[in-house]
């Protein structure tokens, strides 16, 4: 009888998990997708087509035409401008989700290896790590984010990529994720075992999520004991 390597570590995805801002991202794209198409995104095309996904999915979906690496760079900024502004705008109640603070002080404490795998850009990265003090936790150097080099979830990549920076292969970490591409993504590289944290988000999609998934309502949920098991 074979057992299951013991998890070692936690990669967060951001978005939705670490931050609960659907509600802004998904107003951010609405204003952006007016200017660009002259309509808002509707309901089922945000769950389709942005959810999970990176902004180059998302800006070559609504252009409906090619993208140069320089049109999605120059689009993301402008999309990512309006997005941040709305962060601002909420001053103190800008902040990391339910349970957060608590959960990463302990992995922190237990020295835990951790890291965020997300499909942002890095001035958007940049902005997270200054306001909401993320140094505290995580090592900046060490976080994936859309760089333009690595596929989009549902495909592996991002996962891959950050069970490398922590220097330990996929099936010794633990993912936190909140959408279905996520899931997938997780799924795909192989991941020790995988969280859907239900947060501010919809989850029309739960039905649908790979085998072994685990649900959890916020992080405080997050159970402790996991770090050390096998999976």
């Amino acid at each position: 009888m074979t057992t299951s390597p013991p998890l070692r570590a936690i990669i967060f995805d951001f978005n939705g998990v670490l931050l609960w801002d659907n509600a802004l991202q998904e107003q951010a794209w609405r204003l952006f997708s007016q200017r660009l198409r002259g309509e808002p995104l509707s309901e089922l095309e945000m769950a389709e087509h942005l959810h999970g996904r990176n902004n180059r999915y998302t800006l070559q979906y609504l252009s409906a035409a090619p993208l140069s690496d320089a049109d999605v760079v120059e689009l993301s900024e402008q999309k990512e401008k309006i997005y941040r502004d709305l962060c601002l705008a909420l001053g103190d109640a800008y902040r990391l989700s339910p349970g957060a603070v608590e959960l990463l002080d302990y992995l922190a404490d237990a020295n835990i290896p951790r890291t965020i795998a997300t499909a942002s850009i890095k001035s958007n990265v940049d902005f997270y790590v200054r306001r909401l003090e993320l140094a505290r936790w995580f090592d900046p150097e060490a976080i994936v984010y859309d760089d333009g080099t690595l596929r989009g979830k549902p495909q592996p990549d991002f996962y891959l990529a950050a069970a490398a920076r922590l220097g330990l292969p996929p099936r010794q970490c633990v993912v936190v994720e909140d959408s279905l591409p996520g899931m997938r993504a997780a799924t795909a590289a192989g991941i020790g075992r995988t969280y859907a944290l239900l947060g501010d988000g919809g989850h029309a999609h739960l039905g649908e999520m790979p085998p072994g998934v685990v649900i959890i309502r916020d992080l405080g949920e997050m159970p402790r004991e996991i770090f050390g098991e096998g999976a």
